[in-house]
């Protein structure tokens, strides 16, 4: 190749290289677009406030292990039934008091309770002698409460709107362990003793009448606020040899009691009311409860095991707080449950935040399907029938508590005033 064509190649060859970079590249080929619908944009509720549900139980102190477990039953509730009011814009809120089971207490809390505008239905009391005085407070502000626990006929017999309870009555739980002292024991003779407050002697004179009805002697009848030696009246009661020590008050005092009264020599019976319902009373007394003729109480509120519609509850409760639930856990996650309902009903009927006033006759009205009970309150807050349990005492610590044995359960209609 001669030296002038090598040179005309070289330029060509050049040239389309200069081409190439300088011109336009050929068109890639690329996937259609994928188009995306825009998220639907959702509105949040309209703020409406805050609404807030008060709990009064002792929190604190010896009867705090039922104290606590109103509160915490009432807490789970508020937690998976209180969609419907978040959804309707309002921040429901609890607001837990400790009453620490003492009426002076209960009192200050509930004049500080009323005096919370934000505050519309509240969950309460353990103790009827701190739920008879501060629901005075109550009625004269105009809110409603419903309790979880209170047994005193008092406690409804008033007549306050305000007032209900979901749960029965001593007037009623009283003769029904008297009348099982009498036909299942065959007890001829009863040693009654009580903690002196508006529960317990309520509970023991209820008692007493019926037994003595029945020619059941009443060997004495003794009130007392001793927590840690008894032995001025164990003396007596040991020389009597009654079949049946009937004991109304509650567990933190009588577990002391049974276990030193069994060790003194007592060999009959233990009786008692829904007082007794706690496991630390097995800790307290230990074999008392079951050596000799045992013991057996009666209760308004049986093991949440008794409830078919509580077993849910009973698997939340535990994980949330670690423990089985307490007597009255599932009548406190009812008992605000009813609140929320009927908050939610007022508020519908209101067309916005209803007025405590509106809740309080929102209760009235209310058909609500508990854990419990189908709950619904005749004219002075009572359930028109409860239901009341017999239990027998297998439990010898707190560990075994569940082995305790149903032994009889019945409906019975409210007596009314």
């Amino acid at each position: 190749m001669n030296k002038r064509l090598l040179a005309l190649l070289s330029v060509l060859v050049l040239a389309s290289m200069v081409l190439a970079a300088c011109g336009t590249p050929a068109p890639v080929a690329t996937e259609a677009p994928v188009v995306t619908e825009a998220p639907v944009a959702t509105e949040a509720p309209v703020s409406m406030g805050t609404i807030k549900i008060a709990t009064q139980s002792p929190l604190s102190g010896g009867q705090s292990l039922l104290g606590v477990a109103i509160k915490q039953g009432a807490e789970l509730a508020l937690e998976q039934l209180g969609g419907d009011l978040a959804a309707m814009g309002y921040d429901v809120q609890l607001a837990p008091y400790d009453d620490q089971a003492t009426p002076d207490v209960g009192v200050a809390n509930a004049k500080n309770i009323v005096a919370d505008s934000e505050i519309l239905c509240g969950v309460g009391h353990l103790n009827s002698g701190v739920m008879i005085p501060s629901s005075e407070e109550y009625h004269t502000a105009g809110l409603a409460f419903i309790s979880p626990a209170n047994t005193n006929p008092v406690v409804t017999t008033r007549g306050y709107l305000e007032v209900n309870r979901i749960v029965g009555r001593d007037d009623v739980q009283a003769p029904a362990a008297e009348e099982y002292a009498f036909s299942t024991l065959g007890a001829k003779s009863v040693f009654i003793i009580h903690d002196k407050t508006a529960y317990g002697q309520g509970v023991a004179e209820f008692f007493r009448v019926a037994a003595e009805e029945d020619g059941i002697t009443v060997v004495d009848f003794v009130g007392t606020e001793e927590t840690a030696n008894f032995d001025a009246i164990i003396a007596p009661l040991v020389a009597s040899t009654p079949d049946v020590v009937f004991f109304a008050g509650i567990y933190n005092q009588a577990g002391v009691f049974f276990k030193q009264a069994r060790e003194a020599g007592f060999e009959g019976t233990f009786l008692g009311t829904d007082g007794m319902d706690s496991s630390d009373l097995a800790d307290l007394a230990g074999d008392a409860l079951t050596t000799g003729g045992g013991m057996a109480y009666t209760t308004v509120a049986g093991p949440a095991s008794a409830y078919p519609s509580a077993a849910q509850f009973v698997e939340d409760y535990t994980a949330k707080y670690g423990a089985a639930p307490e007597a009255y856990a599932s009548q406190g996650y009812d008992a605000m449950g009813v609140c929320l309902a009927s908050i939610k009903a007022a508020a519908e009927a209101a067309g916005g935040t209803p007025t405590r006033a509106q809740v309080a006759e929102a209760i009235r009205a209310i058909s609500y399907e508990g854990l419990t009970s189908t709950i619904a309150f005749d004219d002075i807050g009572d359930l028109p029938f409860a239901k009341y349990f017999i239990i027998k005492v297998n439990a010898t610590s707190k560990d075994t508590w569940g082995t305790n044995e149903i032994i009889a359960s019945f409906d019975l209609p409210s007596p009314g005033k």
